[in-house]
């Protein structure tokens, strides 16, 4: 559940705007704040298809652990953190060192690790699809044994909120709130990032320390990001500025993947956004999760209420990062241009091929 480039027009100042705040636990007091809320939800999830949600309900021990867990892996000796180098797993997992994932073409200035669902590799034949190739086991640090435990319980928690922002968001299109159920079997797929930004080196101004992630949308259903204290996450405002997705203690930041603007025609959007180097003088850490379908689906739009689907804007297409209508061909081809070394040493024989290599 890695991201997708976008090339939107040049950069322009920074907006000073916020994030929409949507009250989850409002849902449940009373039948009013439910349609209250629903408004709420729909309307940021269609305008910006980013917002951040309080009362989701995940213990703060859960969150402090995993930030704590993830400085601790960060702070190992380099040798150490490439002993789970994700250049030894064929499915994308582990290690990312610092500039190797791409976006754009170009450089991601951050670190990373990793995660997804825990299951065994599958022995594949040559008729299976290459998207299986992304199905496999993680790799887990062994001098941090705290960090494992600590992201299941997150991945756990962070599931549940993201299937109930779902079950909310069919409810707000006028489905029933299981509509999106049917895609949460044994196969669905959830990739969880634990991420190290660094400051840029003393004398360096943040914007010339490169792009700690370019711009980009995500694939898949919604992604959410849990950050630390440092400023750095900038979604693009329809004036062509950035939001600050201002980090506030207690609340998750949301986003629309491309997954959900397909399924509702447009409606819901899955726009553009990039991180910046830190500029305060100290690392930034991030955990991105992502949940999406599982890799075979394709999935049927939703039928939406006629005053909503008057104002569905149609799918947005990129030449350069196409959307396909089965989840797993998007996944793998994007997994594929954001790891090329990945790519070369374990898929080298799809990069050959148009359909999974649209630059070949």
């Amino acid at each position: 559940m890695t991201a997708t480039a976008s090339r939107p027009g040049p950069p322009r100042a920074v907006a000073a705007r916020t994030l929409p705040l949507v009250d989850l636990e409002a849902a449940g007091r009373s039948a009013a704040e439910r349609a209250d809320t629903l408004d709420r939800l729909r309307g940021a999830a269609h305008e910006l298809g980013f917002f951040s949600v309080a009362g989701h309900g995940i213990p703060r021990a859960v969150e402090a652990d995993l930030l704590a867990a993830t400085r601790t892996f960060f702070a190992l000796p380099e040798d150490e953190r490439r002993r789970i180098s994700n250049l030894r797993s064929p499915h994308f997992r582990g290690y990312t060192s610092l500039a190797t994932e791409h976006t754009l073409g170009k450089p991601d200035e951050r670190e990373q690790l990793d995660i997804g669902d825990e299951r065994d590799a599958i022995a594949l034949g040559p008729d299976d699809p290459p998207h299986l190739r992304l199905v496999g086991p993680n790799q887990w640090p062994e001098r941090v044994p705290e960090l494992r435990p600590a992201v299941l319980r997150y991945q756990a928690e962070a599931g549940r909120v993201a299937r109930t922002v779902l079950a909310l968001l069919a409810e707000a299109l006028g489905a029933d709130a299981g509509w999106f159920d049917r895609w949460f079997d044994d196969e669905a797929v959830t990739t969880t990032k634990l991420v190290r930004y660094p400051a840029p080196p003393v004398g360096l101004a943040p914007a010339d320390a490169g792009q700690g992630v370019g711009a980009h949308k995500d694939y898949g259903w919604l992604a959410l990001v849990l950050q630390d204290e440092h400023q750095g996450l900038e979604v693009r405002a329809d004036d062509g500025g950035w939001i600050e997705a201002t980090p506030v203690p207690g609340t998750l930041v949301v986003n629309v993947g491309e997954a959900l603007e397909v399924a509702t025609g447009g409606y819901l959007r899955a726009n553009v956004h990039r991180v910046v180097a830190p500029r305060d003088g100290a690392d930034r850490y991030s955990v991105p999760f992502f949940l999406a379908p599982r890799y075979s689906a394709a999935v049927p739009p939703i039928a939406l209420p006629a005053e909503l689907a008057a104002r569905a804007r149609g799918v947005e297409q990129d030449p350069a990062n196409p959307i396909y209508a089965e989840y797993g061909r998007k996944a793998l081809v994007g997994w594929l241009r954001s790891h090329p070394e990945v790519a070369r040493r374990h898929h080298a024989d799809l990069l050959e091929d148009p359909q999974w290599n649209p630059t070949a």
